[in-house]
């Protein structure tokens, strides 16, 4: 899973597509990414001093239009602005002349442009609850609020409009892909039993495929901090690393110290190959022993205090995964109710569970509009990336007995509930699951490939020169 570099690029898609072959670029992150990488904001830019010189005024690009897809425009400025996000957020477009990025950046745009419109013509759509929902996520994951993402995003330059268009733009773009491609992606057991032998027979470790459970301390580091807030955050994070390497309880140091929410299962992070980790805390822990300390190290956030709870690599004997014991009530998407009212509808129902009228099961049972209904919603044990993006970012944050609120997926609206947590040694059967789910992951990769290109092939494009001066 491709990490988000910022809201700006994950609200955007600043990004160049993988396809392009250009100089190592991957293609943008989904909103649905970010419900896997963990916080990845940069810092806002500084503020000028009181008494620093006016900034230069920016200079506008001409505005004409450069390309149509089927008869819809694309801009000047529509190209521009992305070229300028992307040599903002990704180091390597720095380094790639402005006019072959430009180049790279339309046919982005032309790609994107007609799976929108195919998005369109299949009666696909995104309703207002769900923009809701993804706003909430991104701020969440950045550990901000949603006014200071509002800000931040305002302070960038780009309308809130504008950036609750780009996020619908994104889930369209995402389950246009889950229709069209993820769907038609299968792996028989003979294919993931190949994979797993493979991956046993490597004689070179590949990190990106192993599996870590880390825990941390977070000390935040409050918005616009001083030098010595800053410092002290830093000196008191380096005290609780001493502390945890001199062997106190790491659970309880996480309890009693840290601004994170995952405090309330001692700082765990859960059981996930390491790309679904952020890279700083996989640089951070690559030479790090189980039960050993990394940290602490700085993010946009504040300070980490890493521990790493367990290693294991997919195909070994002793691979291991945190698993989840969940159940859930769903109200599908349904013409008769809009995701308004079935949201409305299951937080009055999760209002009664915890006032104690009424018994989790027994709503599943009567409501649930899915195949675990009759059995009060259970859905077993689950293994990390089991479940869609949106379900699964959900049940993550909950301890065992906890409710969510309801959470919006592109099946319906979904009421959470995690019953308990263990961590498990894979059976074989478990294994070739696992196996299975990242053999397909590649699979949809190159399926989403060549399914765009045809898209793109599909369209009719007019390219337009600028006009003449």
């Amino acid at each position: 899973m491709k990490h988000i570099r910022s809201i700006i690029t994950l609200g955007c898609l600043a990004a160049v597509a993988a396809t392009s072959g250009a100089q190592g670029f991957r293609s943008g992150s989904g909103i649905t990414d970010i419900m896997r990488a963990g916080p990845r904001l940069g810092p806002p830019a500084a503020r000028p001093a009181a008494n620093a010189p006016a900034a230069a005024p920016v200079q506008r690009s001409a505005e004409f239009i450069v390309a149509l897809v089927n008869s819809e425009p694309i801009t000047n400025t529509d190209v521009q602005s992305r070229v300028d996000r992307v040599i903002k957020e990704n180091a390597e477009a720095q380094r790639v002349p402005r006019a072959e990025l430009t180049r790279l950046v339309l046919e982005r745009l032309i790609s994107e442009r007609a799976q929108l419109q195919l998005a369109k013509e299949n009666g696909l759509k995104v309703d207002e609850v769900a923009i809701d929902q993804a706003e909430q996520t991104v701020a969440r994951q950045n550990e901000i609020s949603v006014t200071e993402l509002h800000r931040r995003v305002a302070a960038e330059g780009i309308a809130l409009a504008d950036f609750r268009r780009d996020l619908r733009d994104q889930l369209l773009l995402t389950r246009l892909r889950d229709r069209e491609v993820e769907s038609k992606v299968k792996v028989s057991d003979s294919e993931a039993d190949e994979y797993l032998r493979d991956q046993r027979n490597l004689a070179v470790k590949n990190t990106a495929l192993e599996n870590l459970n880390l825990g941390q301390v977070l000390v935040a580091v409050p918005e616009n901090a001083t030098d010595a807030q800053v410092a002290a955050a830093q000196k008191k994070a380096q005290d609780l690393a001493q502390r945890a390497r001199a062997g106190e309880d790491f659970a309880k140091l996480v309890r009693e110290n840290s601004d994170s929410p995952d405090r309330a299962n001692g700082g765990a992070m859960g059981m996930r190959t390491a790309d679904r980790y952020p890279s700083l805390f996989v640089d951070a822990t690559q030479s790090t022993a189980v039960n050993g300390i990394a940290g602490p190290v700085r993010s946009s956030a504040g300070f980490h205090v890493l521990k790493v709870l367990a290693k294991a690599q997919l195909g070994s004997a002793d691979a291991t995964v945190t698993q989840t014991q969940v159940r859930h009530i769903l109200l599908l998407n349904d013409p008769k109710r809009t995701t308004a009212q079935a949201v409305a509808q299951l937080a009055e129902f999760k209002r009664r569970l915890q006032a104690g009228t009424a018994d989790f099961a027994g709503l599943a049972r009567d409501n649930s509009q899915d195949g675990s209904a009759k059995d009060g919603g259970d859905l077993g044990w689950s293994q990390p990336g089991q479940f869609v993006p949106e379900f699964e970012e959900a049940m993550d944050r909950l301890s065992p007995g906890q409710i969510s609120d309801p959470v919006v997926s592109r099946f319906g609206v979904h009421l959470i509930q995690v019953v308990a947590r263990r961590d498990a040694k894979l059976s074989q059967g478990e294994q070739r699951e696992a196996a299975r789910a990242a053999l397909r992951d590649q699979r949809i990769d190159e399926a989403f490939n060549t399914w765009a290109q045809e898209v793109r092939a599909r369209a009719y494009v007019e390219y337009r020169e600028p006009p003449q001066s």
